[in-house]
């Protein structure tokens, strides 16, 4: 099996569900996915608001003290 592959079609996924996803789960995706990778967090992070409007966002769950 080609990991890639299977990781392409993922990402692929992911990007087109974002907006449905809860906040800690995009925050944790996006931080996981730019680990090594601080020179492309712009690119994504613009990809990602390009296809989905901060407004569909869902808020940001509270913080427990």
């Amino acid at each position: 099996m080609d990991d890639n592959r299977f990781a392409v079609l993922l990402g692929n996924a992911a990007i087109s569900v974002w907006g449905d996803m809860p906040r800690d789960i995009q925050e944790a995706l996006f931080e996981t996915a730019m680990r090594g990778h601080d020179d492309l967090r712009h690119d994504l992070a613009k990809l990602l608001h390009d296809r989905h409007s901060p407004t569909e966002h869902p808020p940001h769950p509270p913080r427990m003290a």
